[in-house]
């Protein structure tokens, strides 16, 4: 029996700290959504830094395990990627934020409140991978405690707007139910 052409609207959120396993995670799920062969736009807000050699290879590591009928969207704005609806998967809104910080720091919330609008109205099956930063020391820098407290603002605000939310630790997931 083969899976329906457009997966009913669902929202799912993988939270985690550094090398966690929730890419891994978020990518078994969109795998598992779309079927063996099936579609799944990857929206990978980081871009190459080619004064970056270690950078580089995390992205081809990335790019080396998503499947080829993949589509690899490396773009900025999730938000039009969102609205187009099928299995998408955003990997991550912290990469995202930190972009959003370092071109636009004064719009920051009316970006944020934009991206969360349109993750709660995606057509299709959406997720979203993000960093948990608020569980470990406490940044040195105004620079580094404002991107945790922002980041700290988006992740309980797309958590809100979700179906589903999980902290993935040491390759496991632990379902976050709300309150």
């Amino acid at each position: 029996m083969g899976r329906p052409a457009n997966p009913p609207s669902r929202r799912v959120l993988f939270l985690g700290g550094a090398r966690s396993g929730k890419s891994a995670a978020a990518e078994a799920r969109a795998h598992a959504v779309a079927g063996p062969g099936g579609s799944v736009t990857y929206l990978a807000p980081a871009t190459a830094r080619p004064d970056d050699p270690e950078w580089t290879a995390r992205i081809a590591a990335h790019r080396a395990r998503r499947p080829a009928t993949w589509r690899t969207v490396e773009d900025a704005d999730p938000i039009p990627t969102l609205r187009a609806g099928g299995v998408v998967l955003v990997d991550c809104l912290s990469l995202w934020l930190a972009r959003v910080l370092e071109a636009s720091a004064p719009a920051v919330e009316q970006r944020c409140t934009e991206l969360v609008a349109a993750w709660a109205a995606a057509p299709g099956y959406v997720i979203a991978v993000s960093s948990e930063v608020g569980m470990g020391v406490v940044p040195a820098t105004a620079a580094g405690r404002r991107f945790r407290d922002e980041l700290g603002r988006l992740n309980a605000a797309v958590a809100a707007a979700s179906d589903e939310v999980a902290l993935v630790v040491a390759g496991r997931l632990l379902p976050l139910v709300a309150p």
